[in-house]
């Protein structure tokens, strides 16, 4: 991976901070039409003539404009190098990371192709077992309907017992009591 070095980063970040805000787009955006003043450039925006040049100061350290005086007036332009090595590097990026996403999407492809096979491989030998031994598989709902009566039968059949168990040995209890035992 190419990592940018000193100037360059400089230069670009810069580019970019200068290009975050409104403002300074909106002005870039009218000096790309021609020259201005910067109280002509200062006239369409609701803030003071001392907010504008602070601006268009920081668009100057990013080199997008350029400035120059005729007699007492400043006249700014824009200077569209620095723009044109932003789009260089996004361009770079683009192909860059275009190519490791389409290589990965292969990847991903052929990895989902491959689970498919392997399912159907499985799918198909389930499906010959069951012909050979004539039992249908159980679908997930079903076991879980079939495990929770089995629960309930066994639950019931639990509790029944012992109900009838008690019941038992409290009938015998009571015939021991009233001597109404069975003789042997």
């Amino acid at each position: 991976m190419n990592m940018m070095h000193g100037a360059v980063a400089t230069d670009l970040d810069q580019t970019l901070v200068a290009l975050a805000d409104p403002t300074r787009r909106a002005i870039v955006q009218r000096l790309s039409r021609g020259e201005a003043r910067v109280t002509d450039l200062a006239e369409p925006f609701a803030m003071s003539l001392n907010s504008v040049s602070k601006h268009i100061r920081m668009l100057e350290r990013a080199r997008l404009v350029r400035r120059r005086r005729v007699g007492r007036e400043h006249v700014l332009s824009f200077d569209p190098r620095p723009l044109d090595e932003a789009a260089a590097w996004i361009t770079a990026q683009q192909a860059a990371w275009g190519g490791r996403l389409r290589a990965m999407d292969e990847m991903l492809r052929a990895e989902d192709a491959r689970a498919a096979e392997s399912q159907a491989v499985r799918e198909a030998g389930e499906a010959r077992r069951t012909r050979e031994t004539g039992e249908t598989r159980e679908t997930g709902e079903a076991r879980r309907t079939r495990e929770t009566r089995e629960t309930r039968e066994t639950r019931e059949t639990r509790e029944t017992g012992k109900t009838r168990s008690v019941q038992t040995r409290k009938r015998a209890a009571g015939a021991v009591r009233t001597g109404k035992g069975r003789a042997r």
